[in-house]
């Protein structure tokens, strides 16, 4: 595999072909991708709905309206659709799962450093909240590396993909009961194989050229 040959063809999607589906194992293998993804402090805020059929589909296009109209066929024509969401605020149960995984996975030599873990996080998620004041926004990024991950992981497996930030937040929240799970919606990420009508897979990438981005002390 060679990850950059990956990352200069892989390309955002805007058509898909629905006759072709992701085969299940495939994609298993991307959601333990997703599983896996890296996180501050491994606080893992995320949580996401997936859409693998008709209905489930159309139930996320209902947030694809107005002006975001233009991305419910991506939604539709998707083998796989996934919602990214974020927990609006880390509690204390959530904290309690994370520890008790950690303690099952074996992370642990000792009660102090299962201690020291917990009060390393909690002074953490003091910090954002009080401190900082943008908790929410600091989970969102998580989330976001998790969306990376998976784009690459996607071009990895020979799959398009194409993230969707444009869709009705309150439509997608009232229909899938985000706000009395806890839960925000972050971004959408459509999965399958691109049409033979895209016209984004013609076109060059286009990319700021390295002296526009890198300083190098």
């Amino acid at each position: 595999m060679d990850l950059l040959n990956v990352s200069k063809t892989r390309y955002t999607t805007k058509a898909y072909d629905a006759s072709k589906k992701i085969p299940q194992e495939q994609f298993e293998r991307l959601l333990e991708v997703l599983r896996l993804a890296p996180s501050s402090i491994n606080i893992q805020p995320w949580h996401y709905f997936i859409a693998d059929h008709e209905v489930a589909k159309q139930r996320i296009a209902k947030s694809l309206v107005g002006k975001y109209e233009y991305n419910a066929p991506k939604v539709l024509h998707s083998s796989h659709t996934i919602l990214f969401c974020t927990q609006a605020d880390i509690t204390p149960d959530h904290l309690n799962a994370l520890l008790h995984q950690d303690d099952v996975s074996g992370r642990f030599k000792d009660d102090a450093a299962k201690q020291a873990q917990k009060e390393t996080r909690s002074g953490y998620i003091d910090y954002y909240r009080n401190e900082k004041g943008d908790i929410q926004r600091w989970a969102e990024n998580q989330t976001f590396i998790a969306l990376g991950q998976m784009l690459l992981a996607a071009g990895i497996e020979g799959l398009d993909a194409t993230p969707i930030g444009g869709f009705n937040e309150e439509i997608i929240s009232e229909e899938l009961k985000l706000k009395e799970q806890g839960l925000v919606p972050s971004v959408l990420l459509t999965l399958g194989f691109r049409s033979e009508n895209d016209f984004n897979a013609k076109l060059p990438k286009s990319r700021l050229p390295q002296e526009k981005i890198f300083t190098r002390l």
